[in-house]
Order: C-alpha cells, then sequence, then structure tokens
C-alpha cells in the first residue's frame, strides 16, 4: 500500500470539517434586526450630517446658544433663562470640532471667534442622529417585537423638526435626547433585578435629572415615568374596588364570574415589574438622584457669575418667564400648546433671497423686498403627514384606554364590543405611551407666557411610537386591506419626508416651489 497516496489523519478531519464549517456559515441566519437599526441610523445621521455647514452664519437661537458656548469656554459670565446642561453640550461640541481635522473651510466670527459651523453643530448632528435608534428601544422594551422597534425608529428618524432642531446649535435636542435615554433606560432596570436593577434605575434617574438640566420642560419624562408606576401601584386598589362593585351589585355582563375572583386578568410582564419597584427605590434613584444631577449641573455656571447664588438665577429664571407676554409682538411665531400637534404655526428659522444658486448666502446684506429668484428657507415644523396621523393615532390609542376602563367598570358583552382591545401586555405598553405624551403636553396648558411648537417634540416622539403600534398591527393583520393600509402610510410618510427636505435642508427654491409646500397661510 502507497502511504503517500493516503491522507494523514489531520487532513482528513480538515476535509471533513471544511464543509461542514461553510454549511454552518452559509445557513446562518441574516441579523436582520441588527442591519434594520443599523440603516435607521445611518438614515437618521445622513439627514443630519449633509451639508452641516450650508449656511455661513448664526441661525435662529444660535444667536444665543452658539454664543453661550463659546462664553463657557472664554469665561464670560452672562444670563439665560434656562439650565446650563444644553450650553455645556454647545461649548463641548465646539471645543472637539476646532480640533477635527476636517472642521475647516468657512468660517465666521459672529460668535465673538473665528469658528466653522461645522464646529458648533456637529454634535447636535450626532446626538440627533442617536434619538431614532433610542425611540425603537423604547418600543422593543415595551413590546419585544422587533417589527415596532424597527417602525418606530423609521418614522422617528423620518420627522422634520426633530431633523431641523438636530442640524443647528440649539439645546431642544439634548433635553428630548436625555428624556428618552432616560426612559428606555428605565424600562431596561424594570428587567433586572437585584443591584442590577439598581444599576440601571439610577442610569436612568441621572438622565432624567440631565433632561431638567437642560430645560424645566425634561421633568415631563420623569413625571411620564411616576405616572405609570403609580397606576401599577394603584391597580391592586382598582382590582379591589371592582371586587367590591361586583360582590355588592353585580352585573350580568361583567366578565367577573366568579366574584370571589381578585384579579380579573393576568398582569402584564410591564405591570409586574412596575409594581416591583418600591417606594424607596423611586425616592432615591428618580428622586433624589435626579434632583442632584441637576444641582451638579449648575456648579460651572455658577463659578462663572457668582453675584448669583444657586436660588438667586432661579428666582430670576422666574421672573423671566413670568413677564413675558403672550401675543404675536412677543414673537410673531408664538403659538399655543392645543395647536402643536396639528401643526398650525411652525417656525421660520432661516430665510434668504439670492439672485441665483451661484451668489453666496448669508454672506450679503439681505436683498430688498421681492427682489431675488431664489428663496433659501429652513422651516421648523414636522412632517406634516407623520404629525397628523400621529396625532389622530393617539385620539384611537386614548379612546381604547377609555373603552377599557368602562368594560373594566361596568361590564359588557364580549360579543358587542366594536373592537377587540390588545391583550393585558399590549395594554400596558399602549398606556405607557399614552401617559408620558399627555405628561409631555398637557401641562402646558397651565403656562400663560409666549410658547412655540418645538416644546412639543418630546410628546411627539410618543406619538410617534403610537402610530408605529398601530401600524404594526395593521402589517402584522391578516387581512389584505390592513396590510396594505400600514405599507400606504409608511410610504406616504416618507414620501412626504422628500418632498419637504428642501424646507429642512435650506435647498434653494424658487417662488412658486417654495409656495407648493406652504400649504397653509400659517406656516408662512
Amino acid at each position: 500500500m502507497n502511504l503517500k497516496s493516503q491522507p494523514s489523519e489531520s487532513e482528513g478531519f480538515r476535509s471533513l470539517q471544511k464543509p461542514k464549517l461553510l454549511g454552518q456559515l452559509y445557513n446562518r441566519p441574516v441579523p436582520w434586526f441588527g442591519l434594520g437599526m443599523a440603516g435607521v441610523f445611518l438614515l437618521a445621521a445622513a439627514l443630519r450630517f449633509w451639508w452641516l455647514s450650508r449656511f455661513n452664519t448664526l441661525v435662529f437661537d444660535e444667536v444665543y446658544y452658539a454664543k453661550f458656548g463659546m462664553n463657557y469656554l472664554e469665561g464670560v459670565s452672562f444670563f439665560d433663562a434656562h439650565p446650563p446642561l444644553g450650553k455645556y453640550a454647545i461649548a463641548l461640541g465646539i471645543w472637539i470640532g476646532e480640533r477635527l481635522p476636517f472642521s475647516g473651510g468657512m468660517r465666521n466670527g459672529l460668535t465673538g471667534t473665528l469658528l466653522s459651523p461645522f464646529s458648533y453643530r456637529w454634535l447636535n448632528a450626532l446626538t440627533g442622529s442617536l434619538i431614532p435608534v433610542i425611540a425603537a428601544g423604547i418600543a422593543y422594551q415595551l413590546s419585544h417585537r422587533r417589527s415596532f422597534a424597527l417602525i418606530a425608529g423609521l418614522l422617528t428618524a423620518a420627522d422634520g423638526l426633530l431633523l431641523v432642531e438636530s442640524r443647528y446649535a440649539l439645546i431642544n435636542i439634548y433635553l428630548v435626547f436625555f428624556g428618552l435615554l432616560g426612559q428606555w433606560l428605565f424600562l431596561l432596570a424594570l428587567e433586572r433585578r437585584g443591584r442590577r436593577r439598581t444599576f440601571w434605575l439610577a442610569a436612568a434617574g441621572a438622565c432624567l435629572g440631565a433632561s431638567a438640566a437642560v430645560k424645566w420642560n425634561g421633568l415631563g419624562f420623569l413625571l411620564g415615568v411616576y405616572l405609570v408606576w403609580l397606576a401599577a401601584r394603584a391597580q391592586s386598589i382598582l382590582d379591589f374596588i371592582l371586587f367590591v362593585f361586583n360582590l355588592t351589585a353585580p352585573n350580568p355582563k361583567s366578565k367577573i364570574k366568579n366574584p370571589k375572583s381578585k384579579i380579573q386578568n393576568p398582569k402584564s410582564p410591564l405591570q409586574q415589574n412596575l409594581t416591583q419597584l418600591n417606594f424607596m427605590q423611586m425616592l432615591l434613584c428618580l428622586g433624589m438622584l435626579p434632583a442632584a444631577v441637576y444641582g451638579l449641573a449648575w456648579i460651572p455656571h455658577l463659578k462663572l457669575e457668582p453675584k448669583w447664588g444657586f436660588w438667586e438665577v432661579h428666582e430670576q429664571i422666574l421672573k423671566f418667564h413670568r413677564e413675558m407676554k403672550n401675543s404675536e409682538q412677543v414673537h410673531p411665531y408664538c403659538s399655543g400648546w392645543y395647536s402643536w400637534p396639528v401643526m398650525v404655526r411652525p417656525i421660520v428659522y432661516f430665510y434668504e433671497r439670492a439672485r441665483n444658486t451661484a451668489e453666496a448666502v448669508a454672506a450679503h446684506p439681505p436683498l430688498p423686498e421681492g427682489a431675488g429668484q431664489v428663496i433659501y428657507d429652513v422651516h421648523a415644523m414636522g412632517n406634516p403627514v407623520l404629525w397628523w396621523l400621529s396625532g389622530a393615532a393617539m385620539l384611537l390609542l386614548f379612546f381604547m384606554l377609555a373603552h377599557r376602563l368602562w368594560v373594566e367598570v361596568f361590564g359588557t358583552n364580549a360579543s358587542r364590543q366594536p373592537f377587540r382591545f390588545p391583550q393585558p401586555a399590549e395594554l400596558w405598553a399602549v398606556f405607557y405611551l399614552a401617559v408620558n405624551y399627555a405628561a409631555n403636553w398637557l401641562p402646558w396648558m397651565l403656562v400663560t407666557r409666549c410658547t412655540f411648537i418645538y416644546l412639543y417634540m418630546g410628546a411627539s416622539v410618543f406619538s410617534f411610537l403610537g402610530l408605529a403600534w398601530a401600524v404594526e398591527r395593521w402589517l402584522r393583520s391578516y387581512q389584505p386591506q390592513r396590510r396594505a393600509m400600514g405599507v400606504t402610510v409608511i410610504f406616504a410618510i416618507l414620501l412626504a419626508l422628500v418632498f419637504w427636505l428642501p424646507v429642512y435642508w435650506g435647498l434653494p427654491l424658487s417662488q412658486g416651489e417654495f409656495d407648493l409646500r406652504m400649504w397653509f397661510r400659517s406656516w408662512i
């Protein structure tokens, strides 16, 4: 026998293993969810970073916040009517941005120092790019359905107001970022136990405190968490009340057949986890810790402005807001809280005319009224299709919750119900979205000063999640009409993004093209 013709033991092993390993490689499932989330992030980042330095000037409130960021870097004292964390972020962005090798090019001295627009805008763009990913994370933690998370992230990435606020040195995007991040960490903490739960709760509390340290309305995210927790804790009391109600006045239509039954429906995992949070955990991690983060955020500012202490500067901020009136004479873009969901009065952040597209914009005195054939406009407005449909979705969710409460209290024949309400797990997911939407929107009805549509940004993300929940249910339906409706909604929102993209990016438009996008007189 020719020994050379026989394969060695190691060669035989490799020859047998190679096809098996290749088969395992080819049969490995494609990580569609990871690829989808990467696509959502890349879409959001591309929309925000593309031609970020287009306007070599200060746009809208950049005249305040970009200057305030430089003031921190140069040690110049100043007063602002909001807490300092958002301006710290802009200062950090400027400090890093001026040291990046690709931040050169156009510069201006409008902040008192020669800066490139990229340096005071890039960190906002990065922060805004992460918000759709965080929204998807919240959706996943509420449902553990990847399709819901992907749709929620895509819809959030397609919003126009979040896009515009991310492209300029403004502070609202940091409020939304920290608030949503805190909520995501809170939901992650609910699924942990022991010390790990305490760690994630503490991280959530720190982020929620940071949101309030950008603007006071960041407290809406913390309020939403407390309301959901209190509702879960009160469920046992509600069950007892329903037990007494059915025991003393039995209803033949009630779903409770055994009056001695203590619980009508099994608790959802979200509800169970919420009830496991005790008062001390909430007080320490979501009470004292956010307050401590808020207080610590003021230390650098107070060192820069020593004439006012912590309480004195808050008195000045309160005085500023109380004395601000509410009329078009105060600001032409004042809008009431009730008008935000239907987008009655968006804000023009930038408007310039040029004689042609080759003419430099914001590098010359404004042209006389009526002169110039090219319009450069940046409109702080949401994606109209997304906003109107998400507002309708939230109305539907509130109606469903009210209907469920009516059924639980008064009972009804299941065969006569106008629709089948989701299972308990989805019930609490819907409740979470509705409560946080209301917590970030309805408190504005108590404010008498001039308010603006960008104050709706925190609530709007929860409305996007509500619409994503409805769309995802349609796409999972066995009825082809509902699946077609879900696909139509997604494509309509994406087409609207493309249609209004010129007024989000500030692309050159003719007068006719501009008028085509201004559907209502109040938008101008």
